[in-house]
């Protein structure tokens, strides 16, 4: 809870002196998608494991502070839906499902054609994760149990993930 509340600051810290740099044209939205998350694995780590990309979603509050006439920061906090499957040996199946809350900060590209607004953005992120299921099947019976988040011995996975998102689409005329 520590963290979750560290990261929502951080967010809150940051959308606000983003909102310094243009008053005028800043504003909030609202922006959804599908995720399509995959697991890998280094050489040394799991080598018989083979990975299968999952479909999950996102949504994310967000702030457009423009940079000038093409670009702007996006600050946000986001419902990130995340997880992978892994396959060992052919014989155990693990499909994981993850929720993280994340913060991402994206430099945002917008190109308009004919009257439509395309963009391209990338930009770090911080997430803390929430919640998670585990799905193991062994020779047709199954298991489910909750993803432990944490440093300790026995746990998942890391309760804290930082990295690099990539993201494009449309904007629509409503914003």
């Amino acid at each position: 809870m520590k963290k979750l509340l560290i990261v929502a600051v951080a967010s809150l810290m940051g959308s606000a002196a983003f909102a310094q740099t243009s008053a005028s044209a800043t504003h909030f939205g609202l922006k959804a998608g599908i995720n399509l998350p995959k697991y890998s694995f280094g050489q040394n780590d799991a080598a018989n494991n083979e990975t299968n990309t999952t479909v999950n979603f996102h949504v994310t509050g967000y702030l457009d502070a423009p940079l000038g006439s093409m670009f702007s920061i996006q600050p946000g906090i986001s419902l990130q839906g995340k997880g992978g499957e892994f396959f060992d040996n052919g014989t155990t199946q693990v499909k994981q499902n993850t929720l993280w809350i994340e913060v991402p900060v994206n430099f945002v590209a917008k190109f308009p054609v004919s009257g439509t607004n395309f963009f391209l953005g990338a930009g770090p992120y911080a997430a803390a994760g929430i919640a998670g299921q585990n799905k193991l099947t062994t020779s047709g019976s199954s298991t489910e149990s909750d993803v432990k988040f944490g440093d300790q011995s026995g746990d998942d996975l890391k309760g804290m993930d930082f990295g690099l998102n990539f993201l494009g689409g449309v904007q629509l005329n409503s914003g």
